[in-house]
């Protein structure tokens, strides 16, 4: 990948070795480092004559009784990472919330109360993201099914959407290929088993990724995205305050904008953990990390791009 530079080498090579260019160049790198001179590139700039439609238009399938929040942290960060359209199919009892918490996003709601039972027709959306509170309800999970089986559209999947795919062998054969999952380490163990270190569990992650041809957001500190090809890129932003409720589901929010704008799937897992984690050293910085609450991330990401668009302008 052109756009990562090769700071991180884990290759057991003697002392000394990798000092020899001929070595370096001939030795195939799996490990890198995310910089802001990679997402700089990555971010492209607006048209003058863009309308709403040029940005994509986002399905967010988020939410459960109880669980309404993650589906307005997810929908709100959805929208402040650029996506000109959102969708938010949720549960009955989450429209009063969503329609008065997010007012610029649409609202599709399920026929059923308290959890998501249905799809609706996809060919309008540009991008789908699933998982952020919906639940391990059994109906549930014949939704993500569903969508597994008729979906085109680039998906990022997190949560509890990640759980019902590690409960069925059959959700996992059908995962469709370049899939974006997000998992923190307890929902990656569910999906690829119980790991005894961390170097162990991106092992796993990295092998999971190729086998299933699928994106894996490692998620903790420098998250890692490993992917289909067998890459793994480190990233150089965020901090332990992030550790908290509801960080996740804006995550999976940013990435299912960019996703709509028409990054591909490895572009848009890059640049949403880095714009993830500099939004939260930005909020950090004004709050601290003790302090730091998930929506202090969403409230910062338009500080997180101009940081990366004055970048780009200065590089030039």
């Amino acid at each position: 990948m052109q756009l990562i530079s090769d700071t991180l080498i884990f290759e057991k090579l003697p002392a000394g070795t990798w000092l020899n260019p001929l070595i370096r160049e001939e030795t195939e790198i799996h490990y890198f480092s995310v910089e802001s001179s990679d997402i700089a590139s990555i971010i492209p700039q607006r048209d003058t004559f863009a309308h709403k439609g040029t940005f994509g238009h986002a399905l967010l399938i988020a939410g459960s009784r109880g669980k309404t929040g993650a589906a307005v942290l997810a929908a709100k960060a959805c929208l402040r990472s650029g996506a000109g359209l959102l969708t938010a199919h949720i549960p009955a009892c989450g429209e009063l919330i969503l329609q008065t918490a997010i007012p610029e996003a649409m609202i599709d709601i399920d026929e059923e109360q308290d959890f998501i039972t249905h799809l609706e027709e996809l060919s309008k959306y540009n991008s789908i993201g699933i998982g952020p509170g919906i639940g391990c309800n059994e109906k549930t999970a014949g939704v993500l099914l569903q969508l597994f089986k008729n979906a085109t559209q680039p998906l990022v999947l997190d949560a509890d959407a990640i759980n019902l795919i590690a409960q069925d062998k059959q959700l996992q054969q059908a995962l469709p290929v370049n899939s974006i999952l997000t998992p923190h380490a307890g929902e990656f163990d569910r999906l690829a088993g119980t790991s005894e270190n961390a170097y162990e569990r991106l092992k796993k992650a990295c092998q999971w990724a190729v086998q299933h041809q699928c994106y894996i957001v490692l998620k903790g500190a420098y998250t890692a995205i490993c992917t289909p090809n067998k890459k793994c890129c480190f990233n150089s932003t965020g901090n332990p305050g992030m550790a908290t409720a509801g960080s996740g589901d804006v995550l999976t929010g940013i990435i299912l904008g960019l996703l709509a704008q028409s990054y591909s799937p490895l572009n848009a897992s890059l640049a949403g953990v880095f714009l993830h984690g500099l939004a939260g050293d930005i909020a950090a910085n004004e709050k601290s990390q003790e302090s730091l609450i998930a929506s202090d991330i969403i409230e910062n990401l338009g500080l997180a791009f101009k940081k990366i668009n004055y970048f780009c302008n200065q590089s030039e």
